[in-house]
């Protein structure tokens, strides 16, 4: 086992998710601004005033913030990166994510204080490579996706100071770890310079053509394969944290998400964190942490590559559907303060919701004219008696998209999430579970 605990690295599309994801449980996160990073519409939720406060605040907690620069960038272009890489090492992030060996070099020469972490879109797959990135200076590798955690033992025996990092929750490539030109091929959007179209995500009709004759026929697939040909299930490793820590050569473990809700950054990371505490206090239950993953939207689960070949894997696609319902729809987010909560789902005077806390957080009931806070079979719930904004105008119902906070019965932690079961959020918008997901997450890094 590892001297020291493995790191619990989460996204941070934005400065509310940074601190989400650090309220519930991770060690690091890992963002920036969208200026030459793998996530431009994310990174356009980060400026560099709000992604400085976000690394101040990662400090005052003894915590990490690790600063996306892993484009890939172009002979025009080396100039603008050598000046954003300048102005990034001004914030002083924990380190910096790059993904071309050039790259490497420049961040070695501005920032040479600041560690560099290879990107997995470097596609680090075997000892040889990963030394050749040592050498260069490199810190740590983020392993491609696709690695085997044999191969990870081995980079690890050949390099015993070099940190490994390694994807186990998200969003899974249709292509070698982001090396995918359909979207650029479709739409303009080029994926390894961070404007992804997620085209592999639709569905398609396939046709055959027939050059000597002209004609064109539209194939029919079979009943439940559907046309999602190119749609690969979300990675879920959280059952394999017991096998993975076993092997003590695994450093960091990684989220994929930063385009994802803020509900995905609280819960997935509060999962992990218990998956990682439960391990080392002798009591890991993979049932545990999976019953509070699938609550999350998803394209369905697969353990993905880590602990099997690729080529025996048969479970790594969903052929008919893109994105599925969890089990469960956030209903509310409180907001920093504790005093108020913001409505992401249609409640009323009336209705109950389940009291996701962060990590470590307590709680006592209470009972008033605007709420009651108890607690059944170890969850806490608020009842909603009324629903008064921050004007002091009381309401029947609050739906989505309203942004005027809401008034709670009792001051709550931070970043607590309100929630309800699926079945009954659909009830309340008049849908089946079949219907589509209305808030569809799109493939991040």
């Amino acid at each position: 086992m590892q001297e020291n605990r493995v790191e619990l690295l989460a996204p941070a599309g934005n400065l509310e998710k940074l601190k989400i994801a650090f309220n519930y449980g991770a060690d690091a996160v890992y963002g920036s601004t969208s200026t030459f990073s793998l996530r431009i519409r994310s990174g356009k939720e980060f400026d560099m005033d709000s992604y400085a406060q976000g690394i101040e605040y990662a400090h005052s907690l003894g915590k990490k913030v690790y600063a996306t620069v892993n484009s890939f960038p172009f002979n025009s272009q080396m100039k603008l990166y050598e000046n954003h890489i300048a102005k990034i090492a001004e914030l002083s992030p924990d380190a910096l994510i790059v993904s071309s060996p050039g790259v490497v070099k420049i961040a070695a020469k501005i920032a040479p204080d600041i560690p560099i972490h290879l990107s997995t879109q470097a596609n680090v797959m075997n000892a040889m490579d990963a030394e050749v990135y040592y050498d260069l200076g490199v810190k740590r590798i983020i392993t491609a996706r696709e690695i085997s955690l044999k191969d990870c033992e081995a980079i690890k025996s050949h390099l015993p100071d070099l940190e490994l990092e390694v994807f186990v929750h998200g969003s899974m490539c249709f292509a070698y770890s982001g090396r995918c030109l359909v979207s650029a091929l479709q739409t303009g959007r080029v994926p390894n310079r961070g404007s992804c179209a997620n085209d592999c995500r639709f569905p398609y009709e396939i046709y055959a053509h027939n050059p000597e004759s002209g004609t064109t026929f539209r194939l029919d697939e079979e009943e439940e394969v559907g046309t999602y040909i190119m749609n690969a299930k979300d990675m879920n490793m959280a059952s394999h944290i017991d096998e993975i820590l076993k092997s003590g050569v695994i450093d960091s473990l990684k989220i994929e998400g930063r385009t994802k809700s803020p509900y995905y950054a609280g819960v997935v990371t509060k999962a992990y964190r218990h998956a990682i505490d439960d391990f080392y206090a002798g009591n890991f239950e993979a049932s545990r942490y999976q019953e509070e993953l699938n609550t999350t939207q998803n394209r369905g689960f697969t353990d993905a590559y880590l602990v099997s070949r690729p080529f025996e894997k048969n479970d790594t696609q969903s052929h008919s559907f893109s994105i599925q319902y969890g089990t469960h729809q956030v209903a509310g987010l409180v907001g920093e303060d504790g005093l108020g909560w913001k409505c992401k789902d249609k409640t009323c005077i009336g209705d109950r919701v389940e009291i996701v806390l962060p990590v470590g957080a307590k709680l006592e009931a209470v009972d008033n004219e605007y709420g009651r806070v108890y607690l059944v079979d170890n969850k806490w719930w608020l009842e909603v008696k009324k629903l008064i904004n921050s004007e002091d105008k009381e309401l029947e119902c609050v739906h989505s998209g309203y942004t005027k906070e809401i008034r709670l019965p009792t001051k709550l932690p931070s970043f607590t999430i309100l929630r309800r079961e699926i079945a009954e959020a659909l009830e309340k918008k008049g849908l089946t579970s079949e219907s589509t997901p209305m808030s569809l997450e799109p493939r991040c890094d």
